[in-house]
C-alpha cells in the first residue's frame, strides 16, 4: 500500500513507540511525504526531543530509520497539481495543499493523517491510525 504521509504522523512516531512507529515500518506499506517535512520536523525537534525523553542523537538516528521507508518528494515533482490541490483543500487548511498536491501527481492509495481538515475533501481517500491498524 502506498501512502503520503502528514508530517504529524511522522512526529509522532519519533515522540513514542507507538503505532505510527509500527506503521511506518511495516513492510505492508511505502510512504511519501512533501519535500517541506524534514523543515518542519527540524523547526520542532528540540520540542520532539523534550516530549520523546530521548537524547537528540537518538531522535536523530530514529528519524534517519524512520526515513529508510519514506521518500521525500521534492517541490518540483508535485508543483504542477498544486493550484489543484490549492482548489480543493485551502479554504480547510492552506498547510496540506502540500499533501493534497503530490496526492494527486502520483499513484497511491491516500493520504495517511488524523488531521480531521482532511476529512473536509472528498477527492483524495484519508487513512487514519486506526484505519491501517486494522491493515496490519
Amino acid at each position: 500500500m502506498i501512502l503520503i504521509v502528514d508530517t504529524n504522523e511522522i512526529i509522532s512516531a519519533l515522540i513514542k513507540d507507538s503505532f505510527s512507529r509500527k506503521i511506518l515500518l511495516h513492510p505492508k506499506f511505502s510512504f511519501y511525504t512533501p519535500d517541506f517535512t524534514l523543515d518542519e520536523i527540524e523547526k520542532h525537534l528540540s520540542l520532539i526531543t523534550r516530549k520523546s525523553a530521548l537524547p537528540r542523537r537518538n531522535v536523530v538516528l530514529l528519524l534517519n530509520t524512520l526515513l529508510e521507508k519514506i521518500e521525500i518528494v521534492e517541490f518540483n515533482k508535485y508543483k504542477h497539481k498544486y493550484n489543484e490541490a490549492q482548489n480543493i483543500i485551502n479554504k480547510i487548511d492552506p498547510d496540506d495543499v502540500p499533501f493534497i498536491a503530490l496526492a494527486l501527481s502520483l499513484p497511491n492509495d491516500g493520504i495517511w493523517s488524523n488531521d480531521k481538515h482532511f476529512l473536509n475533501q472528498k477527492i483524495i481517500k484519508v487513512w487514519t491510525t486506526e484505519d491501517l491498524i486494522k491493515l496490519i
